[in-house]
């Protein structure tokens, strides 16, 4: 193909290409107004995106140019055209990425890999308020581009080439001798997250060109006894097993707490530290939440974009396991849906018994105020831990009660929130210690009132806890999962530092902690712990990358923690007492801060280190070889299909969403194709075990079948689910109608008053199946109900008449 291109359609594109370097600097200074940049910086900070943005629209010019060329040649008319279209679009992701950077404070990288739609538009959209005006950036800009390619055709020939060389010269070496350049908060955002992925990618193919295949063994497999039991000495132990409460703080992050930089508003769990274990210098191994359940309660590795991202989730044991094996009831509180970041799949892989979330608190509890498009995240603290309190079972001992907290977390809505931001203000004015971070706190009022009210509704649990006969033999656990975001952050450590306590009647002394451990340390010290001082099945092998808590008072650490700051990154890593972040190396202090070193030979160290890591890590999570299923005596795995059932599943499911799979199983089902009906809804429950639809269509086609023993266990699953899904208690109603099983109905309507399931379906369900009880009384009783709500409703009108 021979390209006849005219020297005036290249000067076109090559306007277009100054134009879009325009658009993306014009993207950039609108990041520094809106981050609220200080004055004195924000001229270097421009000249530095300046310098970014010129590289990374020359490149996009560049890359582009060929299809130009085919364009020409193919569709003269419409070359410019399509070129413009998809200049436009670059300028809307670069400001999109600018957006998400602005509400997280991270430049978007790889970890976009990790997230569902669903959990990215939820994540999205409860941190920004939809409406007009949050979509008028996404024109202006566009047209900003337009209108500078229309007045850059005024340039003339030489100017431009002139502008060209001289931009080419001087930028290039700014790029070269300015390392600040180079720093994430200046980079174009299309940039980084290219660059980002790419590197992942790379480093994904290095690792795993390690021949797995050659491999059989179980690296992390080590025998229980090496674990050392550093928390006996602290506590004095009564003689029954303890209950154990973990409180984890959504974006609870050290300088929050115990007179630190932000401290002040967490007054309640201030004075629970002076009297608990308290380690100073302690680290979520990841930088969002995705990680703590895996890290915290199971010492598991990462995967590749986090655990809870393995679709096949590898053999492993956990402190919820093991402590269920060996008599514990344990427990899961949230305020939010479970589904996100796929938290219910490890739980329910553990064998979590009760698990609360959103689905299931009922009237009596009230959702935390939606956003703008009316998202909310669930429920706010204060009603967690009513909720959690009021579940407890206090003659169902020994008992294992996780509670995730959620309110700390964008969109920072909770209740009384003015009476509370009223207080931050008092506060304020009140405290001389607050004046020199008096502005961060003005900016950002609502986080700091939300801490207030976080730390109040502990405080209220804690007491509410104490009026309990178990409460002397409780042990408490309170952590952050990571450091909340929007505030800006001093190093790349503080991301990760977070307060760790452990508060119990039972402790003979408080003590404080310099060294350093993560939250990979916990379940192996506890488990230690438990296990030497009470009777426990045996466990002879464990699986953890923690080693334990470091219980020395002074600054030291004996761990290597590699970190994974968000989903699918992990360069960040903790030796010694230095910190190994994207390729610069900081000295830590006592105190946790960082200060940036140069040592090329512990640099390679800790580069082979975290390498290391990287690939045990791939090798145990992709091969399945972290802990053997021969040992494994305390899970129940999930569903797993045979090769057949695959070619089924995929056959029908193939590039649909969950949505449009159950959607097919249910004409499936109505074309009596009951077994792969109920294929697609394993199939759907295997990635989503609350979705409680696929759970009542399984029941319902086993009852279809005359399967009635097992149609009634998944309906009972599904009503436990979802206790107050009205849908549910439809479907086991009726295969009670269908089996002549009335008297059990009776039961599951009483069930559905008491949880305030109200649906005239389901009374008048129930209804028939009193008269086919032959209590007609009972059954006009509700007839009667229903008919004064539905008084025009044929059936209701013609059920009641056959009544009398």
């Amino acid at each position: 193909m021979k390209f006849n291109i005219k020297k005036e359609a290249i000067k076109k594109y090559v306007y277009l290409t100054i134009s879009l370097i325009a658009s993306l600097l014009f993207v950039s200074l609108f990041e520094l107004f809106a981050s609220k940049t200080s004055e004195t910086n924000i001229i270097l900070a421009s000249v530095y995106k300046l310098v970014n943005d010129f590289w990374s629209g020359l490149i996009i010019g560049i890359l582009l140019f060929p299809l130009f060329l085919l364009l020409t040649s193919l569709v003269k008319k419409y070359a410019v055209i399509v070129i413009k279209a998809l200049f436009i679009l670059f300028v809307i992701i670069q400001f999109s990425l600018v957006k998400y950077s602005l509400s997280t404070s991270l430049n978007l990288g790889v970890d976009i890999l990790g997230y569902s739609f669903d959990d990215a538009f939820s994540t999205v959209s409860v941190s920004e308020s939809i409406s007009i005006t949050y979509f008028l950036p996404f024109i202006i800009f566009p047209l900003l581009f337009l209108l500078l390619s229309r007045y850059i055709k005024s340039i003339t020939e030489r100017k431009l080439i002139g502008f060209g060389i001289l931009s080419i010269v001087l930028l290039g070496c700014l790029k070269l001798i300015i390392p600040e350049a180079s720093y994430k908060s200046h980079q174009n955002k299309i940039a980084f997250l290219t660059n980002d992925i790419i590197k992942f990618q790379r480093d994904k193919s290095k690792i795993n060109a390690s021949h797995f295949a050659n491999r059989n063994d179980y690296p992390l497999l080590k025998p229980f006894k090496n674990s050392k039991d550093v928390l006996s000495p602290f506590l004095a132990f009564k003689e029954e097993k303890p209950n154990i409460v973990f409180i984890v703080v959504e974006g609870l992050g050290s300088e929050f707490v115990n007179g630190n930089e932000y401290s002040g508003f967490t007054p309640y769990i201030d004075s629970l530290i002076s009297k608990s274990l308290y380690w100073e210098n302690f680290v979520s191994t990841t930088g969002r939440s995705f990680g703590i359940l895996p890290s915290l309660f199971g010492s598991l590795p990462y995967g590749e974009t986090g655990f809870l991202d393995l679709t096949e989730t590898p053999s492993h044991i956990s402190l919820i396991s093991i402590l269920k094996a060996n008599g514990y009831k344990t427990s899961y509180y949230s305020g939010g849906p479970s589904s996100f970041d796929r938290k219910i799949n490890f739980l329910e892989y553990n064998g979590i018994q009760t698990l609360i979330d959103e689905n299931k608190y009922g009237p009596a509890f009230e959702k935390t105020k939606g956003n703008d498009g009316g998202f909310s995240w669930g429920y706010p603290d204060s009603e967690i831990f009513r909720k959690a309190l009021t579940s407890f079972e206090i003659e169902k001992q020994p008992r294992l009660d996780i509670v995730m907290t959620l309110s700390t977390h964008e969109p920072f809505e909770f209740p009384k929130k003015e009476a509370y931001l009223a207080e931050v203000d008092n506060m304020l004015t009140a405290s001389r210690e607050l004046e020199s971070i008096k502005k961060q706190i003005n900016s950002h009022k609502d986080i700091f009132g939300c801490l207030l009210y976080t730390d109040n509704a502990i405080k209220e649990f804690m007491h509410g806890y104490k009026q309990r006969p178990d409460y002397s033999n409780t042990i408490f656990v309170i952590t952050g999962d990571h450091r909340l975001i929007p505030i800006t952050q001093k190093d790349k450590l503080c991301r990760f530092h977070v307060p760790f306590l452990i508060y119990s009647p039972m402790l003979k002394k408080a003590d404080v902690f310099k060294s350093v451990s993560s939250h990979w340390d916990v379940t192996p010290s506890l488990l230690s712990s438990l296990i030497k001082n009470f009777k426990f099945k045996p466990l002879d092998k464990t699986a953890w990358v923690g080693n334990g808590l470091d219980t020395a008072r002074h600054f030291r650490n004996i761990h290597k923690i590699p970190l994974m700051r968000y989903k699918g990154s992990i360069n960040d890593f903790i030796y010694k007492d230095y910190l190994y972040s994207d390729g610069e190396l900081f000295k830590i202090n006592e105190n946790f801060g960082t200060y940036k070193v140069n040592e090329e030979a512990l640099v390679k160290t800790m580069e082979d280190s975290l390498l290391a890591f990287k690939k045990v890590n791939a090798y145990v999570t992709q091969q399945n070889k972290i802990f053997p299923d021969s040992l494994n005596i305390y899970v129940t795995p999930k569903i797993t299909f045979t090769p057949e059932q695959l070619a089924s599943i995929n056959a029908h499911s193939k590039g649909k969403t969950y949505d449009e799979i159950l959607f097919i199983a249910r004409d499936l089902s109505f074309k009596k194709q009951y077994k792969i009906a109920r294929l697609l809804c394993d199939y759907i429950l295997n990635e989503y075990p609350n979705y409680t639809d696929a759970r009542i269509l399984k029941g319902r086609t086993l009852a279809w079948e005359k399967d009635y023993e097992k149609s009634e266990k998944v309906l009972l699953n599904a009503i436990k689910r979802s206790p107050y899904y009205y849908d549910a208690y439809l479907a086991i109603l009726d295969m009670y109608w269908w089996s002549g099983q009335d008297d059990k109905s009776v039961k599951i309507f009483n069930q559905s008053i008491k949880n305030d399931v109200l649906n005239p379906e389901v009374s008048f369900k129930m209804a028939k199946a009193y008269n086919r009880l032959n209590n007609k009384v009972f059954a006009a009783r509700l007839m009667d109900s229903i008919i004064k709500i539905h008084p025009n409703n044929s059936d209701y009108l013609s059920f009641k008449k056959s009544l009398k």
